[in-house]
């Protein structure tokens, strides 16, 4: 076994805006876990928000590198456990390996990552594409330039947001269907305004409100959970294993970050437990190249939700894996993941 690290700069096809932070460059690295003939890849960001960066990543997995490459682990879900308490305190380094493992355990196995965890990849939701946050000129013309059913919306500027929905709304529709919206407000906005703009939002065909509060207003998300006519979706509310069991009595539902909680194996636990709890689920993405992407997409049948148009958003894919048409996830057709770096 050999643990291999590529670090790569993604490049943005258009800045990328959301209320506390603005890139053209995302900085991501891919974890290759090296058998023999076959490979796993697994992918995590930097996120400045969290105190992530490459070098961090590159170090503590450096820290692991011999538990890895010399313990005899047969499931990713051990290898996660072995090296968890080294981990701990970067989660994204954790996805990255996490992610790795389980395609390669399933290359192993000779079976797509969904079919190793006896999963039907029919039905599976759309992905939404995001719009990021702009003038409200630029956020038209990026979603004239990438025809879509579902968007979802960057928001949390206040009193305009309402205006740009409904800017938006008028030049949307196709010949392919009308098109529906989901609003990221990315903790922009109050208790009384997520109500205020909520009969709207619904007239303007949204289907749900992500984090419209900050984090720590657990008395507004509260009045929202009993009040809103529109689904609350947690995100920054959101973020490890332990979180989901207090986000059941504040929200409608959770958005799962494979970085944030320390990959798929967590992940899938959240799921469970989330399910228990009645909360819908959704799992998100970071901008990642199609190595995460493709990692996300095996999920797919257990979700109600899904953001994974991060390497729809970038130029230079480094990877190849799971494709788009027009919303509708299609699996590569190889064993794990199906993701596999461009030589």
């Amino acid at each position: 076994m050999e643990l291999l690290l590529h670090r790569f700069d993604l490049r943005l096809r258009h800045t990328f805006t959301i209320a506390h932070d603005s890139r053209d460059v995302q900085q991501t690295l891919i974890v290759e876990l090296r058998d023999g003939a076959l490979s796993g890849f697994g992918e995590a960001t930097a996120n400045p928000y969290y105190g992530i960066t490459i070098d961090r990543m590159i170090t503590d997995l450096g820290q692991v590198r011999s538990q890895i490459e010399t313990a005899d682990w047969s499931s990713a879900e051990a290898l996660w456990e072995l090296v968890h308490d080294a981990l701990k305190t970067n989660p994204f380094a954790q996805c990255a390996l996490d992610e790795a493992a389980h395609d390669l355990v399933a290359k192993r196995a000779g079976k797509p990552l969904y079919a190793h965890w006896g999963l039907d990849p029919t039905p599976i939701p759309l992905t939404n594409f995001t719009i990021g946050l702009d003038t409200p000129a630029v956020m038209l013309s990026k979603m004239q330039e990438m025809p879509w059913p579902l968007y979802k919306i960057k928001l949390g500027r206040g009193d305009d947001d309402l205006a740009l929905l409904r800017l938006l709304r008028q030049h949307c529709d196709t010949d392919r269907g009308p098109v529906r919206f989901r609003v990221d407000a990315n903790c922009g906005w109050t208790a009384e305004q997520t109500l205020a703009y909520a009969p709207e939002l619904i007239e303007l065909g949204v289907e749900f409100i992500e984090q419209p509060l900050p984090a720590g207003d657990w008395v507004g998300m509260a009045r929202l959970c009993a009040e809103s006519p529109l689904p609350i979706i947690a995100d920054e509310s959101c973020i490890a294993e332990a979180d989901v069991a207090r986000c059941a009595n504040y929200f409608h539902g959770i958005n799962i970050k494979l970085t944030k909680c320390g990959g798929l194996t967590p992940a899938r636990r959240m799921i469970a437990e989330a399910r228990q709890r009645g909360l819908s689920v959704m799992v998100g993405c970071m901008t990642e190249s199609s190595v995460g992407i493709s990692a996300i997409a095996h999920l797919l049948p257990l979700l109600d939700y899904v953001d994974m148009d991060g390497s729809l958003l970038i130029t230079n894919d480094p990877a190849t894996g799971v494709t788009f048409d027009y919303g509708q996830v299609r699996f590569a057709d190889s064993n794990g993941t199906g993701a596999a770096l461009i030589n």
